[in-house]
């Protein structure tokens, strides 16, 4: 009968290299949630502007990025986007961890396009009125979104953000494709290196789920904080 050799998760070097993996797949989280944000508004307030080339321009981008694969983007960035670089700057990349910048940009540009749209929803379910009466008195377009709107919409899109931000945790295991060192990548070399799959893939399988979790919970506990509210 097989058996469960929890020393291999808990002692050693495995166990360094599955903590070394999940630490760098939390990274990813906390750096693209962190930039992607603000990006996000940034294509939503672009997306409602009334400047039409900048409008279309921003909807171009959403829907290019939308309707590509994850799995296509990490590729592009690390295989296809370099080779419009000098072989100085490539050759400087590849030897500076660049697996992982390109895990960035990729899960960036996809999380952000993702949430923008979920922002713009909220901005829109945001009454008129109150931007004209923000407008009325004496406050931009930017000054209103940013004073009046934007604090309203971001409240209400928690749920939407909440359900972007557990598909970007997931989606970090789509780097290992790229050689990053995160944590399917490490279970995979782990794996490979004991035989010991059953274990491998079990810590993985309980990270992704704890973590998923404790975003579930940290949201629901801001939600209940600060219910929605709309006037």
């Amino acid at each position: 009968m097989p058996s469960f050799d929890l020393q291999l998760l808990t002692t050693g070097p495995y166990h360094e290299m599955l903590l070394a993996g999940l630490a760098l797949s939390l990274q990813l989280l906390g750096i693209t949630l962190v930039l992607a944000l603000p990006l996000a508004v940034l294509i939503a307030l672009a997306r409602l502007a009334s400047f039409a080339p900048l409008r279309w321009a921003a909807t171009a981008l959403v829907e290019a990025v939308r309707n590509v694969p994850l799995l296509a983007h990490m590729l592009f960035w690390y295989f296809g986007a370099p080779e419009f670089l000098p072989d100085s700057a490539r050759e400087w990349l590849y030897n500076h961890n660049f697996e992982a910048i390109a895990a960035v940009v990729a899960l960036l540009l996809y999380t952000a396009a993702f949430m923008s749209e979920d922002i713009r929803s909220g901005i829109r379910a945001i009454p008129a009125v109150q931007l004209e009466a923000a407008r009325a008195l004496g406050l931009g377009f930017l000054g209103a979104m940013r004073l009046v709107v934007l604090p309203q919409a971001l409240r209400i899109t928690v749920p939407p953000l909440l359900s972007q931000t557990l598909n970007l945790w997931k989606n970090t295991s789509i780097a290992t494709v790229i050689g990053t060192a995160e944590l399917m990548y490490q279970a995979g070399k782990v794996e490979t290196a004991t035989f010991r799959s059953f274990e491998a893939f079990a810590f993985a399988t309980a990270s992704y789920l704890s973590v998923s979790l404790l975003i579930t919970g940290l949201a629901l506990a801001y939600h209940h904080r600060f219910p929605t509210r709309t006037a």
